[in-house]
Parts: structure tokens; sequence; C-alpha cells
């Protein structure tokens, strides 16, 4: 369905032709797309329409954005709203915390749940326990700070409130942290992240992947001997 929609787009507006198809020939695919819907399960029709969420084998990833953004820009907001006396940026910093709160609970529910799926070692299960004590701190923070907010005064607002702000800072510097943490067991160790299928290769040739962007074209050469994270981008007698 994505390829479908970049392949037709660009001949609708006029672009040139990136191997694909003309306008009329896409809208043909889509309106056979769209019929074969009908023979679909729901859930393979959402595999269709949402490929990355559908191939997840948990929704941590999916929901830790939302308390990285929403209690970061709290911070950023409510601190500034309160160092120049800006009572408007801590109202509208007030909302922000309590979705980041609740946003923060689910991603560690969540992440306790993705914890016990995805497969690891005894060298990601001591990141990963690191990485859980991060967001729980987070989520312990920002509960506090809720509660705090839901039972102030009303000249809470007006006033500048040091510890609050100190508090709020020790969450995200923890937030920045969990999240650090998160993104080495993705991205150096390959957590909950499935390999690249090696398929035996019976044709002596190997499958190359040519492709163009604004640069002279160069080719991607795959050779299932040697690891994914090794393998040379070829062309132009550039690696």
């Amino acid at each position: 369905m994505i390829d479908l929609i970049f392949d037709v787009l660009p001949q609708i507006h006029g672009g040139g032709n990136h191997g694909g198809l003309g306008a009329v020939k896409g809208l043909e695919d889509f309106l056979t797309f769209l019929e074969s819907l009908s023979t679909k399960t729901p859930g393979e029709i959402f595999a269709a329409f949402m490929p990355g969420i559908s191939a997840m084998d948990n929704i941590h990833p999916l929901l830790v954005h939302f308390p990285i953004v929403l209690l970061t820009l709290f911070f950023i907001t409510d601190t500034l709203g309160g160092l120049f006396a800006k009572p408007g940026w801590r109202h509208f910093a007030t909302p922000l915390l309590y979705i980041g709160t609740l946003s923060a609970m689910f991603t560690v529910a969540a992440g306790f749940q993705a914890a016990y799926s995805a497969a690891h070692n005894d060298a990601t299960h001591a990141i990963m326990l690191r990485h859980q004590a991060f967001g729980i701190s987070v989520t312990v923070i920002a509960l506090l700070l809720s509660l705090r907010r839901i039972f102030a005064s009303d000249n809470f607002i007006y006033t500048r409130t040091y510890g609050h702000f100190a508090l709020s800072a020790l969450m995200v510097i923890l937030l920045t942290l969990g999240a650090d943490l998160g993104g080495l067991m993705v991205y150096q160790y390959g957590v909950a992240v499935r390999p690249v299928i090696q398929l035996e290769i019976t044709d002596p040739q190997i499958p190359q992947h040519v492709h163009s962007h604004d640069s002279a074209a160069h080719i991607h050469t795959y050779d299932v001997n040697i690891a994914p994270d090794v393998q040379e981008t070829k062309g132009d007698g550039k690696k």
C-alpha cells in the first residue's frame, strides 16, 4: 500500500517516473487494492494500511514517544513561564504534565510486557533493567509533580516554585538517560528487531538493488555471507 502511494503521487503531481506506474495504471492498481480488501480479515486490512505497527511484537516503541515529547515540553514551558513571569505558559504546561504522566504509566506497563516478550541476552538484560529503572523513576516523579499541581493553591502558577522546577529538571534528565539506553538496546544490540531473513541463493549472481536519489546512481550489494551491519554500498568507487 505504501509503495503504491509513493509510486502514484509523483505521477499525479507531474513528477518524473520513479521506475514506476503512470497515473492511470496507478489508479487502476489502487482500485484493485481497495477491491482486494473485501477478501481480507480485519487484521490483514490493518496490516495493509499500517505495516509498521502490525509488525511490532509490542506497542512500547510506539507509546514511548508520547511521554518524551509531552514531559519535555512541560518542563520547558513551565520552567520558562515561572522564571519569566508568564502564567499563561504555566497554565499551558499543566495539561501537558497530566497527559504526559498518563502516557508514561502506559509506556512503563507496555515496557514490562516488552521485556518478557523480547528475546535478549545477559548483556542486554542488564541494560534493560537500568532502562526500566529510569522509566519507573520518571513516572513516579511525573506523578508527584501532577499531584502537587492538583492540590496546589491558586497562587502556585504565579510564584517561582524552584523546587518544582528542579524536580522537573531531574525528571527530564532521567527521561533522557532512559531513552538513550532504549536506543542502545535497539540500535546497538537489535533487541526486538527481527533480523533480515538469510535466504539460500541458488543463482550465482548476487541480488542487487540499484537506485538513485539526487546523487549519482549507486548499488547496494547484499551478500548472505556478510552480516547486515557490514554490508557495503558500492558505486562510483565509494563504500
